[in-house]
């Protein structure tokens, strides 16, 4: 079966995003990273700036929740002294998943689409046309990049990501530990550059052409 739908799953530092972008390019694809929010916020009819909050879980699922029944709401800044959740929020909560998840789907059942975020690699397991593709490499070559690219304190940077990505995978979809085995294709970019990397994935990709 011919590969209609691409997902690159990545590592802060790994450059993920622009090997996706070029994937796409590639294969003629549309590109999808964070237009996922807003595609699952368009099917509940939410503000999409709920939805990713919702996804972050920030620590305010109560103010975010109860004002989903009166329109959109401000979010606030962490730590304001909202109360925990009750079991009504917990549920508007996995319903809201479980409409993120829906839209990784969708876009999937459409096809032609490359989807570089949300962990895409673990709700569509199983289907024969996607080819699932994890981009990393070693910390401390993570770290080197995001200090090249301004980024603040980079090793905290790195490791407060990888474990928000750990925290993701458990919440969302109940995975413990993300292992090589969830993707069809893992690429180290300490030594590939960018345009080799996106070439071993379109090759993969097309080798189901």
């Amino acid at each position: 079966m011919p590969t209609r739908v691409v997902t690159i799953s990545h590592t802060t530092g790994a450059g993920g995003e622009a090997i996706g972008r070029t994937v796409a390019e590639r294969l003629g694809f549309r590109y999808l990273d964070e237009e996922i929010i807003t595609l699952a916020a368009e099917k509940e009819g939410v503000d999409a700036e709920l939805v990713a909050d919702t996804e972050r879980r920030k620590g305010f699922f109560a103010r975010l929740f109860s004002g989903l029944s009166e329109g959109p709401v401000d979010v606030g800044v962490p730590g304001s002294g909202v109360m925990a959740p009750d079991e009504a929020t917990a549920h508007r909560s996995e319903d809201l998943r479980a409409v993120i998840i829906e839209a990784i789907h969708d876009m999937a059942r459409r096809g032609q689409v490359v989807i570089a975020s949300h962990a895409a690699s673990i709700p569509l397991a199983g289907r024969g046309d996607v080819l699932r593709a994890l981009v990393t490499a070693p910390f401390d070559t993570r770290a080197e990049r995001v200090a090249r690219g301004g980024g603040a304190e980079p090793p905290r940077s790195v490791r407060d990501n990888d474990a928000g990505r750990a925290d993701y995978f458990q919440r969302f979809y109940g995975i413990e530990r993300e292992l090589p085995t969830h993707y069809d294709l893992v690429i180290n970019t300490e030594a590939l550059t960018p345009d080799e990397a996106a070439d071993v994935i379109v090759a993969a990709a097309r080798r189901r052409a």
